[in-house]
């Protein structure tokens, strides 16, 4: 592997840990915000349209988020390996896998958003959509599929600012990205000028433009800008090389993050049972959930960057300082979220519903399902601190066991026993067991590390 001097990146593997993960996400954190700040508003205005409209954009949300997870695992992956590259100095090296990440990500996803795209209709029957939403459906996710293509871009693109420890061009081009699409949406949801009323397509016309943009801004700044990929297509070989690296880690994040939205799947279906009320209210609190979970979801972009480059330079120490910290954190103030959730239930439910079977659902879900949020952090944090110490199948296992051991049989159970309210309630039950299980793994998985570590030094000395 060459070794070369380090650049215009910065180094993780110095300086005061508290200070370093604060310098690394507030940027992170404002970006997030804005973002999915838009988000909100496109729901909002989705709204407008009707509950079937509001129920069939709910329905999309496992879906989309299957693809997003393909995403997310490849930036993951992506984020680890060139991480590493830095800590032991190889910036050529990450260069070349940074080219090879965003080659990867568009042939993957496009590739699944294809096959989507053709499966529209059994996807969305076996989620128990009734027939009256699926012309909403095929309108919003036809054009959806399109514009995934683009978003892979920016996702796995911003991975590699981060693991180069810039969280603030990241920030930047994900606010502008939701801002763009929060202005759009108005004009092709309910028309202006020359543009016609698109109704629920017009949210997904939104999105692919904003997404489009996304995607020239981010290959022009790593390749022009910055420098960080070659700027050119990757040979065979090179592309086999860097795809290899990224897909060791990638494949597990992303088989783990795309769980996620089947067991979402699952508890849609269930929730659909008691109507399109239920999925609407469902809907809103798991777009809450994203805003609620913000400095989780912006520890989980900043913590792996730290971690990785220190596993390469072999500080341990350094490792387990950073995570006791963040866990700390995120358990505090998630119990302050929570509270301030359940003081404006009321209010957020008036926003979002024009039914008073809708806004007291919502006002329900956000008295109960959010007190697990702190624990759902630490959950969050502990796989994503496994994926940047390059065991990305521990991650996978424990996701397995979170959704499907814990979150969906717990939630059903409580379903049966207590209706709506003992879904909601299981969702905070499983959290805080899972929790703990990840706690003690990391832990112990730590230790191990640091004794090989101990041990190859020993061996060294000798």
């Amino acid at each position: 592997m060459r070794r070369i001097t380090r650049t215009r990146n910065e180094n993780l593997t110095e300086g005061p840990v508290g200070e370093t993960l604060r310098r690394m996400t507030i940027p992170m954190i404002l970006g997030m915000v804005m973002m999915m700040s838009f988000g909100l508003v496109d729901t909002f205005f989705v709204s407008l349209l009707g509950t079937d409209q509001l129920a069939a954009i709910s329905f999309t949300f496992p879906v989309t988020f299957t693809v997003i997870s393909l995403n997310i695992g490849l930036g993951i992956g992506t984020s680890a390996i060139i991480g590493k590259l830095l800590g032991a100095g190889a910036n050529n090296d990450a260069k070349l896998h940074a080219t090879g990440s965003l080659m990867l990500s568009v042939i993957l996803v496009s590739s699944m958003a294809t096959l989507g795209y053709f499966l529209i209709d059994p996807i969305f029957s076996l989620l128990n959509a009734s027939d009256n939403l699926m012309p909403y459906i095929r309108d919003y996710m036809g054009v959806w599929y399109l514009s995934s293509v683009f978003l892979s871009l920016p996702m796995v693109g911003n991975s590699v600012l981060r693991a180069c420890g810039d969280t603030r061009t990241p920030s930047i081009i994900m606010a502008c990205g939701g801002a763009l699409n929060a202005g759009l949406d108005p004009i092709f949801i309910f028309g202006f000028g020359p543009v016609p009323a698109m109704g629920i397509q017009g949210a997904a016309m939104a999105t692919f433009f904003a997404w489009l943009i996304g995607a020239i801004w981010i290959v022009w700044f790593l390749a022009i800008r910055r420098g960080l990929m070659v700027p050119r297509l990757l040979n065979i070989a090179e592309f086999k090389e860097s795809a290899r690296d990224v897909l060791k880690i990638g494949l597990p994040a992303a088989g783990a993050n795309m769980l996620t939205p089947i067991a979402g799947a699952v508890m849609t279906a269930l929730v659909a049972n008691y109507g399109a009320e239920a999925v609407a209210a469902w809907g809103v609190g798991n777009r809450l959930e994203s805003i609620a979970s913000i400095i989780i979801l912006a520890l989980s972009m900043t913590l792996p960057p730290l971690i990785s480059q220190n596993v390469g330079a072999d500080l341990h120490e350094r490792v387990e300082a950073a995570y006791k910290l963040t866990l700390k954190f995120i358990l505090g103030w998630q119990l302050i979220v929570y509270v301030v959730l359940w003081l404006l239930s009321d209010w957020i439910a008036a926003i979002f519903a024009n039914e008073q079977e809708v806004a007291q659902l919502i006002t329900l879900f956000l008295a109960i399902v959010p007190l697990g949020y702190g624990m759902q952090g630490v959950i969050i944090l502990t796989n994503s601190s496994f994926n940047a110490m390059h065991m990305p199948m521990t991650a996978l296992v424990l996701s397995i066991i979170r959704l499907f051991v814990f979150f969906v049989p717990v939630s059903y159970v409580g379903s049966l026993l207590f209706d709506i309210p003992g879904l909601f309630w299981g969702n905070v039950v499983a959290n805080i067991i899972m929790a703990l299980i990840s706690f003690i793994s990391f832990k112990r998985a730590l230790l191990s590390r640091r004794a090989e570590a101990a041990e190859s030094e020993e061996k060294v000395t000798l």
